[in-house]
C-alpha cells in the first residue's frame, strides 16, 4: 500500500500535473486537447500523463488515432483513506477537490 500512496502522492505533488486532473474533472480528453494550454512541448505533457497513468489517476485509450485521457477518480480512494486515518481530512468530495483544484490553479496564475 506505501508504495502506492508514495505513487499517488508524488503525482499529485506537482502543479502541472493537478492542474491535468482538473482538466479531466470535466471530461475526457485528447492527449493534443491536454497540451494545448500548456507552455512545453507535447512530449513533455506525455511524460506528466504517464506518471499520471502509472498512478492510476488517469487512464489513456487509443480511439482510432487519437489517445484520450479519462479521470480516475477511485484511485484517489487509498489515499483518502489513509489520510482519514489522521482525523484530519473529510471524505473525498470530487466538488470540494475541484474547488481546490480551481482555487490552487488561480493562486498560481497570480
Amino acid at each position: 500500500m506505501t508504495n502506492r500512496l508514495d505513487t499517488v502522492f508524488a503525482a499529485l505533488a506537482d502543479p502541472t500535473r493537478r492542474a491535468i486532473l482538473a482538466m479531466l474533472l470535466e471530461d475526457d480528453m485528447a492527449v493534443t486537447d491536454v497540451a494545448e494550454p500548456f507552455a512545453m512541448s507535447l512530449a513533455a505533457i506525455s511524460k506528466h500523463l504517464a506518471v499520471l497513468s502509472d498512478a492510476g489517476l488517469i487512464s489513456r485509450e487509443k480511439r482510432g488515432r487519437v489517445i484520450w485521457c479519462k479521470l480516475e477518480p477511485d484511485a484517489m480512494r487509498e489515499a483518502s483513506v489513509w489520510m482519514r486515518a489522521f482525523g484530519q481530512v473529510d471524505p473525498l468530495d470530487l466538488d470540494d477537490f475541484e474547488r481546490f483544484l480551481a482555487q490552487e490553479l488561480g493562486d498560481e496564475a497570480d
